[in-house]
């Protein structure tokens, strides 16, 4: 095998460099993951996930974590309605929708983002992951790298693997090519004790998702399972407009709201007035689809890191288990005379299969934040609802 007594290093803690940690575990190689969070119980935020018969849950199938996702899994978090800016429902699958349907490719099961994790950590050997280690830089030595941590630490191994996510400070290492910006940007919030707080919108959400639109502009709110709720809205907003709006400042996040989302009910502004501050601003950005680079020796990336795209079509962290799967595959194929060969063919395949992702998830946001929005996502939704 070509990774016998080789040491790997994953920089990134995430459910990609978590799976790939996981399966090249099964195959008894050598994988530490470095990851910047102080330890496992650093606060894991962000909305629920939804994994995907192809993707997410095909690397789960090989990693052996099926199981253990089911019991992990929320049924029925998959549920959603359809609104528009007025709260008044267009489409729900509450009804009938099956609670438990693994193997069809419409099914796509959600998990919170803690749950995952702590169920792929736990799958790992002890000490795989070393935390408080935020990559500075690397420089080649010997065959390999030597890794520099702001905690000070340095770290050889034989092949690096760049799981860092959106600002990954290991692509500039592989290539100089740059994210472009979206044009539309969201905001990421948290609830708690929504049914006090927030009680229409809890009620509304009767333990699933709901997507609203309205002039342009979308909004996204998911139950929990601790009893909270994430919301993500989104539109179309000038970069230097958004860096202007201080998301510390409830007030003038609120203003912001009121000026622009000026036709959507209060009850939506509820949610801003109750939330956590400070609100997480994501100004949206893609990678090129036209994207290349040549292979490295000993050095490769995945997920974010490699192939940045937007929300809009669920496939970010079911891109990045994806890629895991597929480099542990290719780093593990003895039909490969080299490291580097095993790695080029791994970055062919995945930037063919990320380009096709990114394209779809650019045309949603397109379809997504336009006037017509509402009847063009209820034709999608109803559609596949039909089949």
């Amino acid at each position: 095998m070509l990774l016998v007594n080789k040491t790997i290093a994953i920089v990134g803690g995430g459910p990609g460099g978590l799976t790939l940690a996981r399966l090249l575990q099964l195959k008894s190689l050598n994988a530490k993951v470095y990851e910047r969070d102080l330890n496992k119980d650093a606060r894991v935020q962000g909305t629920t996930l939804d994994l995907h018969e192809e993707s997410g849950l095909k690397a789960l199938r090989h990693a052996l974590l099926l199981d253990e996702f089911k019991k992990n899994y929320r049924p029925g978090a998959d549920r959603m309605i359809i609104v528009n800016e007025n709260a008044e429902t267009f489409f729900s699958d509450h009804e009938g929708k099956a609670e438990e349907d693994f193997g069809s490719e419409h099914f796509r099961p959600e998990i919170d983002r803690g749950p995952l994790r702590k169920m792929l950590l736990e799958s790992l050997h002890p000490d795989t992951v070393v935390w408080d280690s935020q990559f500075v830089s690397m420089e080649t030595q010997g065959e390999g790298w030597l890794l520099h941590f702001k905690n000070q630490t340095s770290a050889y191994a034989d092949i690096v693997i760049g799981a860092d996510g959106a600002n990954s400070k290991i692509r500039p290492y592989i290539t100089d090519i740059k994210s472009f910006y979206s044009g539309i940007s969201g905001v990421l919030g948290s609830v708690y004790d929504p049914g006090t707080t927030v009680p229409n919108i809890h009620t509304l959400l009767n333990g699933g998702k709901i997507m609203a639109f309205g002039g342009g502009k979308c909004f996204t709110v998911a139950s929990k399972g601790d009893g909270s709720l994430a919301f993500y809205l989104s539109c179309k907003i000038d970069e230097p407009r958004l860096k202007n709006i201080d998301f510390a400042d409830k007030a003038q996040v609120l203003s912001w709201f009121k000026n622009d989302f000026a036709e959507w009910d209060s009850m939506w502004s509820e949610l801003l007035e109750y939330a956590e501050t400070p609100f997480l601003p994501i100004p949206i950005y893609c990678m090129p689809l036209s994207q290349t680079w040549d292979a490295l020796p000993n050095l490769t990336m995945l997920g974010d890191a490699a192939h940045l795209m937007p929300p809009f079509a669920g496939e970010g962290v079911n891109m990045a288990m994806l890629d895991a799967l597929e480099l542990s595959e290719c780093l593990c194929n003895e039909s490969f005379s080299s490291v580097q060969t095993a790695i080029a063919t791994y970055e062919d395949q995945m930037r063919k299969r990320a380009t096709a992702a990114a394209q779809e998830s650019l045309e949603n946001g397109e379809k997504m934040h336009n006037a017509d929005a509402l009847q063009t996502m209820l034709a999608f939704f109803g559609g596949m609802h039909r089949e």
